[in-house]
């Protein structure tokens, strides 16, 4: 779970600072920064086992020179940051494995992770240039200072307790300098008591993070199954639509792949799972479970079931209408799909870690926003309990420009995402902020101007313009490209008692 990000020098971010809890949405016009913050949150995961140039590819590109990893770095003008830096502090598991299939368990779970990167030309190469590692740290957070860094209302007893562990009083990964050399060091807490891993830090392709090892690195291991946990889902229909044969995975892609298979495998869970727990409920309901989520969204719903073929070794999701005409997957709606989807996430005790969503509002009627982002709330971790089988550590960030989901979700869950300006150096350029509401936990200890100011929302709460505005956007009495306006739904009189603040829309 990402508790806390602090980003600068990647794209529009600079000197970003950011507080997590387990459901955040950030609204903000287009350009203010908000795809930017889940880029620096995708690339901070891919380099948790890929190569530094991997990762920084995997990044969208809005630029279109896609083989050039300095488009990363933030621009004033016709400069270049000479540095990126990522802090992330998280919550980890306690236990996990290795890629060897080994068993880890953390001697801290409560960790900070730094990672600070240069570019690097390779003028010898003839090609783009490189990322090279000035700084790599993974330390721990001291149980006594939990409560400064949690700073999201959640149960002390239940739910920290649940979480929190803490033995170490050493750094796991640590940076120095020796002979005007940078050098990384892998610190062992797998019960080994031999000296630190060094590596020269000018020669690593990759973090060290991303090859630690069980035996003499299980809490570096823990941290970066925590980061690889850390995806965006992009839900396409294309993907949600088509059936899965037996031998792919059961578990969700980044587009929304192998639903089928992974709704087959919580409907068939093992026999054996402890009677009483999540698992073992799951198995005789999950599709009724899923019909009365999926029904919220859409009325004309019965059942949800997947269709075993043998034959062909397939899966296929089929929905049961009330007239009992079940409808494959490839007819239902691209609303539909994603909202299924994200309704068997909900109910997946395997699917960990952070999800980030661009516009879960996409292709839901705007009656249906509250029951979706209901359910969104629901995947979240739910901070008043016990982290466990019933309660995963699950958490999400969605990003929106809708005022119907600005309006509804929880004030404390907001962050605004605006552009301000920003001088350094006699350079002045635009960076991204993002801004909590006043009275919320995010904002203690923030100055008034850190805050969103209450007028900031009335293009949120009461989006529609006044009449009059629109005619001074486009001048001409009425007339705009030789064409007179047609009359607006805002602007009829027969709608106008209804809206909600009919003196900003309508006329007096």
């Amino acid at each position: 779970m990402l508790t806390r990000l602090r980003v600068s020098g990647f794209k529009n971010l600079v000197d970003v600072d950011v507080r997590f809890g387990p459901f955040t949405c950030i609204a903000g016009a287009n350009g203010t920064g908000k795809s930017n913050l889940f880029d620096a949150i995708r690339f901070l995961s891919a380099t948790a086992d890929r190569t530094l140039v991997q990762a920084a590819f995997s990044v969208r590109d809005e630029t279109g020179k896609s083989g050039d990893v300095r488009r990363l770095f933030h621009r004033a003008g016709h400069e270049y940051d000479d540095v990126m830096s990522f802090e992330a502090e998280m919550l980890v598991p306690s236990e996990g494995e290795d890629d060897l299939g080994q068993a880890a368990s953390a001697t801290s779970t409560f960790l900070r992770y730094s990672l600070e990167l240069v570019y690097r030309d390779q003028p010898n190469h003839g090609g783009p240039g490189a990322l090279e590692i000035r700084k790599e740290a993974l330390d721990y957070i001291a149980l006594g200072d939990a409560g400064r860094h949690l700073q999201f209302p959640h149960d002390r007893k239940a739910f920290r307790s649940s979480v929190l562990r803490g033995k170490r009083r050493a750094p796991f990964i640590s940076t120095t300098s020796e002979r005007g050399q940078v050098v990384v060091s892998q610190h062992q807490d797998g019960g080994s008591r031999g000296k630190p891993i060094k590596y020269s830090a000018s020669s690593l392709p990759r973090t060290v993070l991303s090859w630690a090892n069980a035996a003499e690195a299980p809490t570096a291991i823990l941290a970066r199954r925590e980061l690889q946990s850390w995806r965006l889902l992009q839900l396409e229909p294309s993907a949600l639509r088509k059936p899965d044969r037996f031998v792919d995975p059961a578990s969700l892609g980044t587009d929304g792949s192998h639903l089928a298979a992974v709704l087959y495998r919580l409907a068939d869970w093992p026999q054996e799972a402890p009677e009483g727990s999540r698992a073992g409920q799951l198995r005789p309901r999950v599709y009724s479970q899923l019909a009365n989520t999926l029904a919220e969204l859409i009325d004309d719903v019965q059942d949800v079931f997947i269709d075993r073929d043998d034959r062909r070794e397939l899966y296929t999701l089929f929905v049961t209408d009330r007239d009992g005409t079940p409808h494959p997957a490839t007819s239902l709606s691209d609303g539909t799909l994603r909202f299924l989807a994200l309704a068997v996430t909900e109910l997946d005790p395997e699917a960990l870690g952070v999800i980030c969503l661009e516009e879960p509002e996409n292709g839901i009627h705007p009656e249906r926003i509250e029951a979706i982002l209901r359910l969104l709330q629901d995947i979240a971790v739910d901070a008043g309990e016990p982290v466990g089988p019933d309660n995963p550590l699950r958490q999400v960030i969605v990003n929106t420009h809708s005022p119907a989901v600005v309006g509804q979700v929880p004030d404390n869950s907001l962050l605004v995402a605006e552009l301000r300006e920003m001088v350094r150096e006699g350079q002045r350029f635009r960076r991204a902020c993002f801004r909590p509401l006043p009275d919320t936990w995010r904002a203690g200890g923030l100055g008034e101007n850190e805050t969103v100011p209450k007028g900031k929302l009335l293009s949120y709460l009461n989006p529609i313009l006044p009449a009059e505005r629109v005619e001074e956007a486009a001048p001409g009495t009425g007339h705009h490209g030789g064409k007179r306006r047609n009359r607006r739904v805002a602007d009829r009189e027969d709608l106008y008692p209804f809206l909600p603040f009919p003196s900003m829309a309508g006329r007096e």
